[in-house]
């Protein structure tokens, strides 16, 4: 937050710090927990409402924000979440981003949240996607995370009206991310453990999704940091999406 917001003195922590500790006074803030010797903020049922009404924020999950999330243990995960956002576009480039954005599919059951969802347009996508693995979750879900995104954008929805042939559409494309011509790329971060080990696990993630048809790239926190790389282990392929998935019922 503080590299985002300001360039005072080093990363402009004092100036967030003061920020903080006023809307405490207001009773909008508490700290609840530590992040090394860094106190983990979150928002009061005060605070939320504020920010609700004035419609500064949109709609979240209550277990993936606030003092519930950092007491069910996920205040390390939130931390490692705003790292990844700051390695990837830090002041310079980034302009707008959400967290834990749910992505569902009514008629398959398919529901999924993502750790971020950042804002920057290019001529065929306007956002980009983020998971974030602070090593918690087994080889086999994280696996499964990346297949549910190919599922995502592998649903298609029928349009016509009524006496006319009609044809489909990719259910993302009308629905979700309008603006976009090719399914947002997906960015796996993986964080958490020592560097030989998130070696390891991108090896093994690389190899569980291996023939994937969005496009997927993956690197470690540390890498991500020093400005090093990405590993390509999925590619846009709508046509082998559309092989994969049937065709809606209608058309």
């Amino acid at each position: 937050m503080a590299q985002v917001i300001t360039k005072e003195e080093p990363d402009g922590r004092s100036y967030v710090r003061r920020a903080m500790n006023k809307l405490a006074e207001l009773g909008l803030a508490e700290t609840n927990g530590k992040d090394g010797k860094h106190p983990i903020w979150n928002l009061t049922p005060a605070g939320q409402k504020a920010l609700a009404d004035g419609n500064e924020l949109p709609p979240r999950p209550k277990a993936g924000t606030g003092a519930k999330a950092v007491l069910a243990g996920f205040g390390p995960h939130g931390v490692a979440v705003t790292d990844m956002i700051l390695a990837f576009g830090g002041r310079e480039h980034l302009t707008d981003w959400q967290v834990e954005v749910n992505h569902a599919i009514k008629e398959t059951g398919l529901s999924f949240n993502t750790d971020a969802v950042l804002a920057w347009p290019t001529k065929t996508s306007e956002v980009r996607l983020f998971e974030l693995d602070n090593g918690t979750m087994s080889q086999a879900r994280l696996a499964k995370e990346g297949w549910d995104y190919e599922r995502y954008a592998g649903h298609r929805v029928w349009e016509g009206a009524r006496g006319t042939i009609g044809g489909t559409f990719p259910f993302w494309q009308r629905h979700r991310y309008t603006r976009s011509q090719t399914f947002p790329r997906l960015y796996v971060v993986l964080a958490g453990k020592e560097e030989h080990l998130l070696d390891n696990r991108l090896q093994a993630l690389a190899d569980d999704v291996k023939g994937i048809a969005v496009a997927v790239w993956v690197n470690t926190l540390p890498r991500l940091q020093r400005g090093e790389p990405w590993y390509e282990i999925g590619v846009d392929d709508p046509d082998r999406r559309r092989r994969r998935y049937p065709e809606p019922a209608g058309r």
